[in-house]
């Protein structure tokens, strides 16, 4: 069966975590518009990125048919999110064919972000995912949960190694969970502020979380 959520007790309420990959519950896709929505108000409204939005959402070639998200919501709202794609996947048609976000900067295809953000020529692996868009309502409970979600959904798809894009603070967070974060390149800088490009090793469950379908 598929891994379709992830049930947390958070001060009594019931706040759930939920992975949503095409075309499994297509009933409840309205999580995803609520998390590009999400996306629109931190990304965009509250940090002055300069993104594509339409229609109330934040979105971008990165979100396709392989995407996957995971959604923390209360009821039908998100408050909390993050994209996952695997390295491996290609996207796109016409001349320009895109991967990943990390791999298609230092290949020059994202003018926005430094091509130097890697030593060395980024993966194109099964086992290794991307993380990115990680969007929360300001609660850094609710990124930790949607970051351990994360880990044990890859877990449980055979992932070995999970890569990161943001900012220089988001490896601290990484550590907080007891993952030993590797940065891939140097600290650098766009207009948006200084980011960093890092991997994790996908950390194996410590407790079997309760999935619902």
């Amino acid at each position: 069966m598929p891994d379709n959520g992830f049930i947390y007790d958070e001060d009594g309420t019931s706040l759930t975590v939920s992975v949503m990959r095409f075309p499994q519950r297509l009933r409840d896709w309205d999580l995803v518009g609520s998390y590009l929505e999400l996306r629109r108000e931190v990304f965009v409204e509250k940090m002055s990125w300069a993104l594509d939005h339409a229609e109330g959402f934040e979105f971008e070639q990165y979100d396709s048919m392989t995407t996957v998200y995971i959604v923390a919501h209360r009821g039908r709202q998100a408050v909390g999110g993050a994209r996952l794609c695997r390295t491996d996947r290609t996207m796109g048609t016409g001349q320009v064919s895109y991967s990943y976000m990390i791999r298609d900067a230092v290949h020059g295809l994202l003018p926005g972000l430094p091509r130097n953000l890697c030593y060395e020529e980024p993966p194109c692996d099964p086992a290794v995912w991307e993380l990115t868009r990680l969007a929360t309502v300001g609660d850094a409970a609710i990124s930790r949960m949607v970051l351990q979600a994360a880990n044990d959904f890859l877990y449980r798809e055979g992932a070995k190694k999970c890569l990161f894009l943001g900012p220089a603070a988001f490896i601290r967070m990484a550590k907080s969970l007891g993952w030993n974060p590797q940065p891939l390149g140097p600290v650098v800088g766009n207009q948006d502020g200084r980011i960093l490009a890092f991997e994790c090793a996908i950390l194996p469950e410590e407790e079997p979380t309760k999935i619902t379908y």
